[in-house]
């Protein structure tokens, strides 16, 4: 604001520049991602390396591929005198095995940004910055998210990745086997394969809940209803298959079905989690 109350011409041009961009889109060029570290107690290579040149600055600036703006959109159009920071997350390249799971929302880390498949950069939604809006304003916008979907999916991830469940550890060493069955069989050119693929999510559903001494646990497969490809699929013996590689415990009665969307009550949908393959690391531990 200038003295006397009027907008800065420059913060207008800001605005300006901001109003088409979105939740979800991007940069791409070698940028700078800053985070602080610890002089004496670095974690990352980074920072290892920043440490060991007796550097005695805690901030690294690091260069990454790309950033994807994190920031709700009503939020980046709104004027930069009221709302001047747009909060970012570092474009990564993963390879081309988890490319897919990130996709289907199976790699909470990480956010799939549509406009930038065909680089197979993601979001790494582990490391955000904030920036000042007249920096998003000097960037050439690549669009992230081309239909309402893909927005609302990425919008998805975002909370997903704040908002998921913390599942018991004992669960989650029972389910890794069967979590790394389905990452290895995902790919596959096999009946099991083409199942997997067209399963839109797995969810699991504690009942009474988790704390309880004997817990009911049913794992919903919740597959594509417009998937027609596998009607003739006896998915009661995939299922089967897949259930023994959880089993049921002293505290734990596992269960499990195939549904779609449209035949899984909002009752279970609410009271249920997605599984996802970040529960792997945990599990292995």
């Amino acid at each position: 604001m200038t003295r006397d109350g009027m907008l800065d011409p420059r913060s207008r041009e800001v605005d300006l520049a901001l109003q088409n961009w979105r939740q979800g889109d991007g940069v791409l060029g070698e940028l700078p991602f800053v985070h602080r570290f610890a002089t004496d107690l670095p974690i990352t290579e980074v920072a290892k390396e920043a440490a060991a040149s007796g550097s005695q600055v805690d901030l690294i600036e690091e260069m990454v591929r790309g950033l994807v703006v994190l920031t709700q959109t009503c939020d980046i159009v709104r004027r930069c005198a009221d709302r001047p920071f747009i909060e970012v997350s570092p474009l990564v390249e993963v390879d081309a095995r988890v490319f897919p799971e990130v996709e289907r929302a199976r790699r909470p880390q990480f956010a799939f940004v549509p406009g930038l498949a065909d680089l197979r950069l993601v979001a790494d939604l582990d490391r955000v910055m904030t920036v000042e809006k007249s920096v998003v304003a000097k960037w050439t916008r690549v669009e992230g998210c081309r239909t309402d979907d893909a927005s609302r999916n990425f919008s998805q991830a975002l909370a997903r990745k704040r908002t998921r469940l913390a599942l018991p550890d004992e669960f989650t060493r029972r389910a890794s086997r069967l979590l790394s069955r389905l990452g290895e069989k995902h790919g596959k050119d096999s009946l099991e394969g083409r199942a997997l693929r067209a399963l839109r999510e797995i969810r699991v559903q504690a009942e009474p809940d988790w704390s309880a001494k004997r817990v009911r646990v049913v794992l919903w497969f919740v597959r594509n209803a417009d998937d027609h490809d596998f009607e003739g699929t006896n998915w009661a013996d995939l299922v089967a298959s897949w259930l023994k590689l959880v089993p049921s415990s002293e505290q734990f009665e596992i269960d499990g079905e195939v549904t779609t969307l449209e035949r899984l009550s909002a009752d279970d949908y609410v009271h249920s989690d997605r599984l996802d393959f970040d529960h792997l690391s945990l599990a292995a531990a």
